[in-house]
This record gives structure tokens, C-alpha cells and sequence, in this order.
């Protein structure tokens, strides 16, 4: 599902405006990447758990040429299912 999808199916579901869908679903977004920026996890009550992920700065090789580089530290954002969404897919 895309993002244009999920904004179709609440704009049809919730009878509304695909502009207002719209703004509703950036909005979510929004808000869940502005609390993760922050450090804060995001916890939605039967669905799941967003985090941030702190990598440290290590040492790869490029595939091509076997030279070792180094990749820098980075945060990346983690997803962690909730007990509803997981018995619901199994």
C-alpha cells in the first residue's frame, strides 16, 4: 500500500475529502517523525512501536574492489510489531 492508497481508503472509509485525508495522514506522519527527531518512541496501542537506532561508525568493504572503508555512525528508525498485528498475520 502506498501513501496515496491509505489516503484513498480513509477519505473513503471516513466518508471525507481526499484533501482532507490528505492532510490527516501527512499530519500522523509528521508527527511520528517529528517525535523520533526528538528521541522519543512512538507507541500506538495494538499496532506497534517506532524507535530510533543509534549505528556506530565501523569499517565495511566495497563489494567491487575489496578495499576496506569506513562507514560513518548514523540513526535509522526500528519497528517493532505490536501483539495485535502480530496474531492477526498469523
Amino acid at each position: 500500500m502506498t501513501k496515496a492508497e491509505l489516503i484513498d481508503s480513509v477519505a473513503s472509509k471516513i466518508d471525507l475529502p481526499k484533501g482532507t485525508a490528505e492532510r490527516i495522514v501527512s499530519t500522523i506522519f509528521d508527527d511520528i517523525v517529528g517525535a523520533l527527531k526528538g528521541g522519543d518512541k512512538v507507541h500506538i496501542s495494538g499496532f506497534g512501536s517506532f524507535q530510533v537506532s543509534d549505528r556506530k561508525a565501523r569499517t565495511g568493504r566495497n563489494p567491487k574492489t575489496g578495499e576496506a572503508i569506513q562507514i560513518s555512525a548514523s540513526r535509522s528508525a526500528k519497528f517493532k510489531p505490536g501483539k495485535m498485528l502480530k496474531d492477526s498475520l498469523n
